[in-house]
């Protein structure tokens, strides 16, 4: 029966039969040689990153850096820096116990236009009456004789300052006419100063007479201020008392 079911070689189907794959030699050449390939370019780079640290780090003659022969630190000339003049000059003021001011300018104290004085207008002739190229006059005879009129004398300035008030000096002169006409060039410049009480002090140094002129101006802060608008005007003043 087992004869009887053997199938005889013509009576196989191929198609129904199992193949085996077929094996291609030169690929599995190539493959093993990329391998290798792949292999000797992984060591020699290895090889040439060591070479370059060891080269690294081998290199160098051990010695120390010299030090610069310059020196270090090098003493100015001007100790502190360069100074400005007038810089810090109200910080040194104010650190001896000296007043320095409030600091602020006052812009209201510019020099104030001197006063000009008006022309009084003629007297019109009066009306109906016609001038003439010439006029005649009669001329009284004289009753007596004559005597000059007493001239009125200037009220005369209070010889100390008001009590309990801060004086401002003006400036000292060498004779009280000086004195009076620097105190009416005060007044036409700076209107102000009228409305203060004028101060002529006499004062003997050096065997002569010298009159200082004054001016009350109040409290002590008020004459601080006021000396202060007078110097940024161009004057010269100063805090008496």
């Amino acid at each position: 029966m087992v004869d009887h079911l053997s199938l005889r070689d013509e009576d196989r189907l191929p198609w129904l039969e199992t193949v085996d794959p077929d094996e291609e030699e030169g690929s599995s050449i190539l493959r093993f040689v990329a391998y290798v390939v792949l292999v000797l370019v992984v060591v020699a780079g290895i090889a040439f990153a060591a070479l370059n640290i060891w080269h690294r780090t081998a290199g160098g003659n051990g010695e120390l850096i010299a030090a610069d022969p310059n020196p270090y630190k090098v003493k100015p000339v001007e100790p502190g820096g360069l100074k400005v003049e007038g810089e810090g000059d109200a910080a040194v003021a104010t650190s001896d116990g000296k007043a320095a001011g409030t600091g602020a300018i006052d812009l209201s104290a510019i020099p104030e236009a001197p006063v000009t004085a008006t022309p009084a207008a003629q007297a019109s002739p009066a009306s109906g009456v016609t001038a003439g190229r010439s006029a005649s006059a009669a001329i009284p005879a004289p009753a007596g004789k004559l005597v000059a009129a007493t001239p009125m004398s200037e009220r005369p300035a209070p010889a100390g300052p008001a009590p309990g008030g801060s004086l401002v000096q003006l400036g000292a002169y060498p004779s009280e006419s000086l004195t009076n006409a620097a105190w009416d060039r005060f007044t036409k410049r700076f209107g102000y100063l009228a409305q203060m009480g004028k101060v002529v002090q006499p004062v003997a140094k050096d065997g002569k007479t010298l009159y200082r002129l004054r001016v009350n101006a109040g409290s002590a802060n008020q004459a601080a201020q006021l000396c202060g608008r007078l110097k940024v005007a161009g004057e010269s003043c100063f805090v008496a008392s």
